[in-house]
């Protein structure tokens, strides 16, 4: 995609998502993490029905990394893979109140090595945290980004190094936002709704799945 068709793409979006963000609901990181872990291949809707009991229940990391398992995995059951998140959950609060003092880690080496906490997560953390640009490459954004021609690479990580490379940091955080949004409403998978997206003169693959 060449530098005009890429400001077009910059300016489309905008257009379509003023104000990007997160469709989680979370009011501090603690809340934030929680609910990034607990939307791997899973709805936010789901996710947003499950973790006002989950925090009432357990308000900080402390009190999560005290809880009981199996208390955790009835609260978070109707979560896709609920019992691996749950043993995650659990692991990491007791990994942040033991080592970070009971506060979210603000770098990315520390926090991968938070128990279920891998790149994308860590960079969704960052990048909502404004702590520094980031730009996570979830499953919509992976999509979306290569049938518009703005990556290639056959792993997230590599599509993330291609993403970065084309657009200014300032840039990373509404971008990942709204892609992950026209991924979910538009660009869908399998089938997107290409007779309805307002980027289809721009995009190489429009009509292909």
């Amino acid at each position: 995609m060449d530098k005009k068709t890429k400001q077009l793409l910059v300016k489309t979006l905008a257009e379509l998502y003023p104000q990007p963000r997160s469709e989680l609901n979370f009011s501090n990181p603690y809340q934030m993490i929680v609910c990034v872990l607990l939307s791997a291949q899973c709805t936010d809707k789901k996710v947003n029905e499950v973790t006002p009991k989950l925090f009432a229940h357990y308000p900080t990391f402390d009190k999560l990394g005290a809880a009981k398992l199996e208390d955790i995995e009835a609260i978070i059951r109707p979560i896709n893979y609920y019992k691996t998140k749950a043993r995650n959950l659990l692991l990491m609060a007791q990994k942040v109140s033991r080592d970070f003092k009971g506060e979210l880690p603000q770098t990315l080496e520390e926090l991968i090595t938070l128990p279920g906490v891998g790149q994308k997560t860590a960079n969704v953390v960052l990048c909502e945290q404004g702590v520094l640009p980031a730009f996570p490459v979830d499953t919509h954004v992976f999509r979306v980004s290569k049938r518009l021609g703005l990556a290639q690479a056959a792993t997230p990580e590599k599509v993330e190094e291609e993403l970065k490379l084309q657009f200014e940091p300032g840039r990373w955080r509404d971008l990942h936002h709204s892609l992950v949004l026209h991924g979910r409403r538009v660009c869908k998978a399998p089938r997107p709704l290409c007779d309805q997206c307002a980027l289809n003169k721009i995009c190489p693959r429009r009509g292909v799945p």
